[in-house]
């Protein structure tokens, strides 16, 4: 459940929840997602409000929520104090191996889904996505997936959409210590993909995240990143995307010693 108020209401049937009602089943299983856009149901385009409001993922029938299914019974499987929740896309969902290697005594629940935008992760938090959890620390990166949408809704917006996976974190675990990896960076300088990723990190600093003693950001830009703001190859898969082993390597080393600060708090 969620008492956090967002900037509209949609014509979804079921606002929060788990299990899911008939109705809700039907209403994101039969629905593409842009037919579930905010505005949608008056018949106005209102994209600045795509990644604040929540709406379920859609891959074609029901097969995103099959993965978030998954995902809510893993919490209920691990129901109570868990070291670290991971949330995000596909990039933290990825992790594997890599955690249990940087992290051999830390025991995570990830419940990342691969081309999650902001909205997603807003559905999934307030559809049993962790309830009944009691991480000791939360890990959010969320927003790549967001930057195929910049044209329409523009940066800002995606930046107050990871803003609000973070009032809803917030809300929901008030001990727990919040880290808030910034979009890493993606594809080359010049892109508009690369651009607008650097724009909502940007806008994401003016909203001033840490003001709330609980949350640390962290960016890893400088680590992943040439002097001249190419890629560093070999961190990356060959879709300048998505992180190879040593991209992991790199992103645990500057997550460790948040991590062992209880994020600073």
């Amino acid at each position: 459940m969620s008492a956090l108020e967002y900037p509209h209401q949609t014509d979804e049937p079921q606002k929060s929840g788990w299990p899911l009602t008939a109705e809700e089943r039907a209403y994101i299983i039969d629905k593409p997602e842009h037919e579930r856009r905010p505005g949608r149901e008056v018949n106005q385009h209102l994209p600045q409000l795509w990644p604040v409001v929540p709406s379920a993922g859609y891959f074609g029938g029901d097969s995103w929520l099959k993965l978030h299914e998954a995902h809510v019974k893993t919490v209920r499987e691990n129901q109570g104090p868990v070291d670290v929740l991971l949330v995000g896309d596909s990039i933290t969902i990825q992790w594997g191996d890599s955690w249990r290697k940087h992290f051999p005594d830390l025991r995570a629940v990830n419940i990342g889904i691969g081309g999650d935008k902001t909205q997603n992760v807003l559905w999934r938090l307030d559809h049993g996505g962790v309830e009944g959890l009691e991480p000791k620390a939360i890990v959010l990166m969320i927003g790549n997936n967001n930057m195929f949408f910049t044209p329409e809704t523009g940066v800002e917006a995606a930046a107050k959409g990871i803003e609000m996976c973070v009032k809803n974190l917030r809300e929901k675990f008030p001990q727990a210590p919040l880290i808030v990896a910034k979009i890493l960076p993606a594809h080359a300088p010049g892109a508009a993909f690369y651009e607008d990723i650097k724009k909502t990190n940007a806008a994401l600093d003016a909203l001033k995240l840490e003001s709330d003693a609980k949350v640390r950001v962290l960016d890893l830009t400088a680590g992943f990143t040439n002097a001249d703001g190419t890629l560093k190859k070999d961190l990356y898969t060959p879709d300048n995307i998505h992180l190879s082993p040593a991209g992991y390597a790199e992103y645990a080393a500057k997550l460790k010693p948040l991590l062992q600060a209880g994020a600073g708090n």
